[in-house]
């Protein structure tokens, strides 16, 4: 396993122990102790997934997010202090892939880290075996093989999030799926329960593609179940 990790976190004890749990794993670990350090080592390391500190000296892990995804497309979790849903939303407004409350377990930090990182894994793998290598309704065509968005013929950037969501329920058209479905599907494990990441995704995701955010032609919701893709 050669997969390098980014940890940025004041707290140097707790970024410590991250780097040596992860270390025991297998993986390559940096580690970076306040926001504009981290984004300079973001540049130098180009890390395949970022563990982010909300709370930091210099730049705080939401303006450093917004700085990563200005360039950087890998999976970026959270670390958040506190139990208060407006900085996980934040987060997941600005591309965060994940968000995980301190105190946490070991276990679980590395459950979310291996999970992130074979969604990752995964989007490199050729689609030469799909039997369609592209999926198009209207004006919004989704290229398996390029792992490419595009819409009336111009690039929709998307975090790797948002791509596997729009490609998950496309791949499904008109089968409504649960949020917890979709959190198991498209996140790779089972959440703790916190269902709001799929809504703030699909927000996210209607934002980009959808040309009148309340007339919705693409990502529709089955009220009281879940969402669905309709395919014209």
């Amino acid at each position: 396993m050669d997969n390098k990790i980014l940890v940025i976190d004041d707290e140097k004890a707790i970024a410590d122990i991250i780097k040596f749990n992860l270390e025991k794993e297998g993986y390559s670990v940096e580690t970076a102790y306040d926001g504009e350090e981290g984004v300079q080592a973001v540049s130098r390391v180009i890390p395949d997934l970022v563990i982010l500190d909300v709370m930091m000296p210099k730049k705080d892990g939401f303006q450093v997010l917004r700085e990563i995804r200005m360039y950087h497309k890998f999976p970026v979790i959270m670390l958040t202090a506190k139990e208060e849903e407006v900085d996980k939303v934040l987060g997941l407004e600005l591309g965060a892939d994940d968000y995980i409350t301190k105190p946490f377990s070991m276990r679980e930090l590395i459950a979310r880290v291996k999970a992130n990182l074979r969604r990752v894994d995964f989007s490199n793998v050729s689609n030469s075996n799909d039997t369609s290598v592209m999926i198009t309704s209207e004006d919004l065509i989704i290229d398996l093989n390029k792992y490419e968005v595009k819409k009336n013929g111009n690039i929709v950037e998307l975090t790797l999030r948002e791509y596997e969501l729009l490609k998950f329920l496309a791949s499904s058209s008109n089968q409504v799926f649960s949020r917890e479905q979709l959190l198991e599907e498209v996140w790779g494990y089972e959440y703790y329960g916190d269902i709001r990441t799929v809504d703030v995704t699909v927000r996210r995701l209607r934002e980009k593609i959808e040309d009148n955010s309340g007339d919705f032609k693409y990502i529709l919701t089955k009220r009281g179940v879940g969402y669905y893709f309709r395919r014209a």
